[in-house]
């Protein structure tokens, strides 16, 4: 194969211009048909609309709230904190360096799921009771930065 024999993977289909004359098929009402709400320019109905009926969003009972205060925290467990070394200060700038935190949102917490097998200093805005109590099993310290 050489270049001048490449071709594109996929035809293109070009765009279809609706209201350019008979001859393209799609000429005078441009695809709209005769008249109506929905051949006016601006016309429609909004999403959600059933024709007049009670739409469903609003036949179905409302339940609960959103918090807009809700602090969401990048998290962290135990058994991701192996891959360091001894004696290592694992603090949230290192898990976004190596990766265990993609962004640290409103801060990093560190879960106890799994366990740890090596003595760091853990420096996080929460733990877990049981993952505080892991660490501090395997001789390590914790600190709620």
């Amino acid at each position: 194969m050489k270049l001048h024999e490449l071709k594109p993977s996929q035809a293109r289909k070009e765009r279809n211009r609706v209201g350019r004359g008979m001859s393209s098929g799609n000429g005078k009402t441009a695809g709209r048909g005769h008249k109506g709400q929905k051949a006016r320019s601006g016309g429609g109905t909004r999403p959600g609309f059933e024709g007049g009926q009670m739409p469903l969003f609003q036949r179905l009972p409302k339940r609960g709230f959103t918090n807009i205060h809700r602090r969401e925290f990048a998290i962290v467990n135990l058994d991701a904190l192996n891959q360091f070394e001894e004696g290592t200060e694992v603090t949230p700038e290192l898990l976004l360096e190596t990766g265990l935190v993609s962004k640290l949102k409103a801060g990093v917490k560190i879960l106890g799921n799994g366990n740890v097998e090596k003595k760091l200093t853990v420096k996080a805005h929460k733990f877990s009771a049981s993952a505080k109590e892991a660490i501090e099993a395997a001789g390590g310290q914790t600190e709620v930065i």
